[in-house]
């Protein structure tokens, strides 16, 4: 159980707001699609979940751990744990689709690890596993280079589940994208909130979101206005998006 509550942020010199009360409750398994026009504060909520921007305030508990109050304990927690994935992910385009799997970002892989590139047997065969089920397992050996955009992000998808992700947070995963690429990378994410449990909040575009997420949010004037079930928008509910 993830709980939000009155979530605002300030950017910039002149403190404009962009979030001011965002408030919501999400269980594991659920797909959200977030929805809104440019500038209306979709990258921004993701990065203060993902902790990369301090939040000015707000309450934020996951599974009954504080995460702002609860010291490193709680950030650990977010780091561990929950994905980050940039609409420019950075993935090394000169090694393999498993060693991008295995090295992981940072704040998932020890320094020893990313230096030497060394791996024990069981992460190899995990990270196998999950390219396997995203079905890349013909692509292990291949650089990412070789690989198509829609490709690259299975490869992004499945270097955070191996590094252990419940909570993934995609900004824009198939901007870029053909649309039958684009649409296999987010009907990857439906199968796997279904199948494993996890949690996704991913901005995409408003017809895939309508089509594959469980739920969707349209962020308005800092706030999100509008919360449903995944279904087909209203007119008045799509106002402003088109």
């Amino acid at each position: 159980m993830i709980i939000v509550e009155h979530l605002a942020k300030r950017v910039g010199p002149e403190q404009t707001p962009v979030l001011r009360d965002i408030g919501f409750r999400m269980d594991s398994g659920e797909l959200i699609g977030l929805l809104g026009v440019s500038g209306s504060g979709k990258t921004t909520l993701l990065r203060c979940l993902a902790l990369r921007e301090k939040w000015d305030k707000g309450n934020f508990r996951v599974d009954g751990t504080d995460i702002l109050q609860g010291g490193l304990g709680g950030r650990t927690k977010i780091r561990r744990e929950w994905a980050f994935l940039e609409q420019n992910e950075e993935l090394n385009r000169n090694r393999t689709a498993l060693k991008n799997v295995l090295i992981g970002q940072a704040a998932q892989t020890p320094l020893w690890r990313r230096l030497t590139g060394m791996v024990r047997s069981d992460d190899y065969m995990g990270a196998m596993d999950e390219l396997e089920r995203l079905g890349l397992l013909d692509k292990s050996r291949m650089k990412l280079g070789q690989l198509s955009g829609g490709e690259r992000q299975r490869v992004a998808i499945a270097r955070a589940l191996v590094h252990g992700a419940k909570v993934i947070l995609a900004d824009e995963p198939v901007t870029g994208l053909d649309p039958k690429s684009a649409q296999s990378v987010i009907e990857t994410l439906r199968e796997l909130c279904k199948e494993t449990g996890l949690s996704v909040i991913a901005v995409v575009p408003l017809e895939l979101a309508e089509r594959f997420a469980t739920r969707l949010w349209v962020l308005d004037n800092g706030i999100i206005k509008h919360d449903v079930t995944g279904r087909r928008l209203t007119s008045q509910e799509r106002a402003g998006l088109l």
